[in-house]
């Protein structure tokens, strides 16, 4: 954890006189393996914000979001997640395949909590959790480097109203999202959506 710091937080570290907090807290909070503690809030949670880069260092973030445990603990040093239909994009996916280095935020909204996992990524379209992922197109795989529970005080309290329809379950049919119906992109969705899309056209009318 030597290097955990790059030059611009020892920067400002020692412009507001934090770099002995700092190096405090990468001893007593900042470790590289997941913690029971750790493993039980990950896979109680059913979103979290993911950070990536691409080569030229553009990054992006973005809301992941399933059933509560669609996150897994694999060992102490591995989670994984799956890839559900998206718009098509691959912005975040896209990065990890240039650049794998990505930053998740877990957070707890009702009992103010949040959790910084970062570590370097990877996409596997064949991976033994697949089939436990109904509907997921591939699953990431992240080996963890550094994780540590942040300081809650300015997340504010939420209660979560109900789950997304969307999120794929084995138990019911996925809903098609309206967009997916626009006329304008008729003609550029995929072939697998479009099989979805037209009989829900036909219901609307």
């Amino acid at each position: 954890m030597s290097d955990f710091y790059g030059t611009g937080s020892r920067t400002l570290q020692d412009k507001f006189d934090t770099r002995r907090l700092a190096d405090r807290e990468t001893k007593l909070i900042i470790h590289n393996a997941v913690t029971d503690e750790d493993r039980a809030f990950i896979e109680s949670r059913d979103m979290f914000l993911l950070a990536t880069v691409d080569r030229e260092g553009r990054p992006q973030c973005s809301y992941k979001g399933g059933a509560p445990g669609f996150v897994r603990v694999v060992d102490r040093h591995t989670i994984g997640f799956p890839c559900y239909d998206g718009n098509g994009m691959f912005l975040s996916m896209g990065n990890i395949l240039e650049n794998g280095k990505v930053g998740l935020l877990f957070i707890d909204f009702e009992d103010p909590r949040r959790l910084r996992l970062n570590g370097t990524a990877t996409l596997h379209e064949d991976d033994v959790l697949l089939p436990q992922y109904h509907e997921a197109q591939f699953i990431v795989r992240v080996h963890v480097e550094s994780l540590f529970i942040n300081c809650a005080r300015y997340v504010h309290r939420f209660k979560k109203l109900e789950s997304s329809p969307f999120v794929p379950s084995p138990t019911c049919d996925t809903p098609v999202p309206g967009w997916k119906t626009l006329a304008v992109l008729q003609d550029v969705l995929p072939a697998h959506d479009l099989e979805k899309v037209r009989p829900e056209r036909l219901r609307r009318g």
